[in-house]
């Protein structure tokens, strides 16, 4: 297709629109496969017409605001983000590339890519000191009152440097999430929609009793600066941010593009041994004065990338349609599916987001549907890959919740309860529609 700068801009003002919803409402319009997608496309244009390249535009810094409800932190060690690789050509490119570039030996670290949200945290004489979001890259937000309720955070450290910044992603465990999300449906409370979001935040709560309610962990992959130490390579500082006492990512050494690959792929398949989300897989190369010489574009480092994995799809029957009566007064319909395995969980329910989607698809109770759940996003189904059933499912014309009529909204899908009473607090749980009046 060719490209125009009217397509230009429009796909710039569109990946601007997503990034503040991904970074600063810790609220995704789209699913990271589909984002990158598009920035993957945005970076093809830029490179066949240099001159339309925008100051505002995604791929000339990292995404994400301060918020002003926070103390600004400037990183004194940019916070980098990384170039997104999706298949394994380019993988073994990127080893390609290294190895014209670094005519010294040289090896890679392959390490699982964690989806939370990242900070850097510094200790001041083996204390914790001080702990801020990535931000824009170059200033964060001051979350240290936060950080101290997360239990997994050291407070001190085991024969640190006098003075140490480390980086890490905050993430809310599989066993956090389900616990909490179990409890907010017994309270009627709508649940947490992933770990992700979830965990980004909780962290950017102003009250810390409230994030400390959150079971939040953190995980280290990165010494920023430490005074008074110094290491050869990636590795090593591994090695010793674990020998200090900080939880540490997995990490495997490599040195062909085979053993890469091999690595990446291991961490594929055991990706529902993690106590988090993972999103991909991370190859950098191990020497840092290596690293050093290559230096960064005005974006990334060109030592590094994130091989992202494609999102999972799984066919699986629907055993019921449940409808949801949201604290609004929206009814929102969800399909209970056959259980499946995606992305290393057990997925027993598809989001059908509203009327006009369920008759898009043309789904019903019976059918066998394809669903995918792509990084952060919840389950939903895509399409129907067996009709079984007649027609496709109507959603009641009464609030199963309290029997008043519902209405289409005049500008918008939703349908919603009349109710002047309903819905009341607490939330309403799901409720099946099996008893529901006939539309």
């Amino acid at each position: 297709m060719e490209h125009t700068l009217e397509s230009y801009n429009e796909l710039v003002e569109r990946l601007l629109a997503l990034s503040v919803a991904y970074y600063d409402n810790d609220a995704p319009l789209v699913s990271d496969f589909e984002y990158d997608r598009m920035n993957n496309e945005l970076k093809k244009m830029e490179a066949e017409h240099p001159e339309w390249i925008r100051p505002d535009s995604p791929t000339q810094h990292v995404g994400g605001h301060v918020s002003d409800a926070f103390a600004p932190v400037v990183h004194e060690v940019p916070l980098e983000s990384l170039a997104d690789v999706f298949s394994f050509e380019e993988v073994a490119g990127f080893v390609a590339r290294m190895d014209e570039a670094v005519q010294a030996p040289h090896d890679y670290v392959t390490e699982p890519k964690i989806d939370g949200l990242s900070v850097a945290v510094e200790y001041r004489g083996g204390v914790f000191y001080r702990g801020a979001t990535r931000g824009n890259g170059e200033v964060g937000e001051d979350v240290t009152e936060n950080l101290r309720t997360i239990r997994s955070l050291p407070k001190k450290l085991i024969n640190a440097p006098e003075r140490v910044i480390v980086r890490g992603e905050v993430y809310m465990s599989h066993e956090a999430f389900n616990t909490i999300n179990a409890q907010r449906e017994i309270e009627g409370e709508q649940p947490l929609a992933n770990p992700r979001n979830a965990a980004a935040g909780s962290l950017r709560q102003q009250d810390p009793a409230v994030c400390a309610q959150r079971m939040l962990d953190v995980v280290f992959f990165n010494i920023q600066l430490a005074e008074g130490a110094s290491y050869s390579n990636h590795f090593e500082t591994l090695e010793a941010m674990a020998a200090m006492g900080l939880p540490v990512v997995p990490h495997t050494l490599c040195r062909t593009a085979e053993e890469c690959v091999d690595t990446i792929e291991r961490i594929g398949e055991g990706r529902e041994g993690y106590a988090y989300d993972i999103d991909g897989a991370v190859v950098k190369l191990n020497d840092l004065s290596q690293r050093e010489t290559l230096g960064s574009t005005a974006k990334y480092p060109r030592w590094a990338v994130a091989y992202k994995y494609p999102p999972e799809k799984k066919p699986s029957k629907v055993v019921d349609i449940l409808v949801q009566v949201g604290r609004t007064g929206v009814l929102t319909p969800k399909a209970v599916i056959e259980p499946i395995r995606l992305a290393g969980t057990t997925v027993t329910n598809a989001t059908l987001h509203n009327q006009d989607f369920i008759e898009n698809l043309n789904v019903n109770i019976g059918d066998t549907v394809l669903v995918q759940k792509a990084g952060e996003i919840i389950p939903e189904v895509l399409e129907v890959v067996k009709k079984d059933s007649v027609d496709f499912f109507r959603l009641p014309s009464v609030c199963p919740a309290c029997g008043a009529p519902v209405e289409r909204d005049i500008d918008g899908a939703a349908i919603r309860c009349t109710g002047a009473e309903c819905p009341s607090p607490p939330r309403r749980p799901w409720i099946s529609t099996d008893s529901a009046l006939p539309q």
